[in-house]
């Protein structure tokens, strides 16, 4: 057998394999069972005539083989992703496919952005996925999007970033905590308290530190979980309190299961940015998505979240 018999799902299948280390996560990712996951790569590995993992313990890693795999098949689906742009450009706005990733704060109102955005471009395609910064920040660098949006932009210089909407950020507690109903709550009054918090090096993290300022070096960690929606329910059972966007808390806020603390210095006001690679040829239907996002996405966000900084005040 040689690698003209190989196919394009072989080589997603692998390369998917490949960026994790892990046949588990990869079928996690394309949704199918860890058993077919192994059925493409082996397939491949027929067609190559070579191994391309080997394990050791109870890892895995590439080959000599499987790191040249790796190259080519990352150069062959950006080929196929080239041309799909360019299909995608013949079509316009209203046939073409749109891209987007989003961190986890934005599931929350982004979907409802979505579909009013394709409520008025009929036939657009739609591809959402939902990721902590660290993920959003590898669909952008490997081109698995072409628009991220994100509150901690990168850097780099081969990114744009653009602001779009204020992203508040509170501390929330049940209502029945002693400092629920209390006013002008000074920072140093939270040192005793236990925080749940979302996990380091997540974006609500990195605003937490910068939110808190220093100010409460000793922080109280009483749980650290990837999940807002488990940390919310932690929050509600009374176990803690937590700093979170206040866009994933507005319904618990309108039903009154979460109350927001009225501490000095809060809201802290940071930005939601859509970003995409300087170089990116971004195709009609994306432009056309961040065209809508910087005129009208602030305004549709406090519709859908019924959160303005009026509102947090109260």
């Amino acid at each position: 057998m040689t690698m003209r018999n190989a196919t394009l799902r072989q080589l997603k299948v692998f390369e998917t394999v490949a960026r994790h280390l892990s046949f588990s996560r990869a079928a996690e990712e394309l949704h199918l069972t860890q058993p077919a996951v192994s059925t493409q790569v082996k397939q491949l590995e027929e067609h190559a005539g070579l191994p391309l993992f080997e394990q050791l313990g109870k890892k895995i890693y590439l080959t000599p083989a499987g790191t040249e795999m790796l190259h080519y098949s990352r150069a062959i689906m950006q080929q196929f992703h080239e041309v799909d742009e360019a299909m995608s450009q013949l079509k316009g706005v209203s046939g073409g496919k749109l891209n987007v990733a989003v961190i986890s704060a934005g599931d929350y109102f982004f979907p409802r952005l979505l579909a009013e955005f394709t409520r008025r471009y009929k036939g657009v395609e739609l591809n959402l996925s939902v990721h902590n910064r660290e993920q959003l920040l590898h669909q952008l660098s490997t081109n698995q999007t072409d628009l991220a949006i994100m509150v901690r932009p990168p850097h780099a210089t081969d990114a744009v970033n653009e602001t779009f909407a204020p992203h508040p950020y509170v501390i929330v507690a049940a209502p029945s905590h002693p400092l629920a109903h209390k006013r002008n709550i000074k920072l140093s009054a939270l040192a005793n308290e236990a925080f749940i918090v979302r996990e380091r090096g997540s974006d609500t993290w990195n605003s937490m530190e910068e939110g808190f300022a220093g100010k409460l070096t000793n922080l109280k960690i009483a749980m650290e979980i990837h999940s807002t929606e488990t940390i919310k329910q932690a929050v509600i059972a009374g176990m803690g309190i937590a700093f979170l966007s206040a866009h994933t808390i507005s319904l618990e806020l309108q039903v009154g299961h979460l109350a927001v603390l009225d501490v000095e210095g809060f809201p802290v006001m940071l930005n939601w940015y859509v970003v995409h690679r300087k170089n990116k040829r971004l195709p009609p239907v994306a432009l056309a998505f961040k065209r809508f996002l910087t005129e009208e996405g602030a305004q549709l966000i406090e519709n859908i979240t019924q959160v303005s900084q009026a509102s947090l005040h109260k």
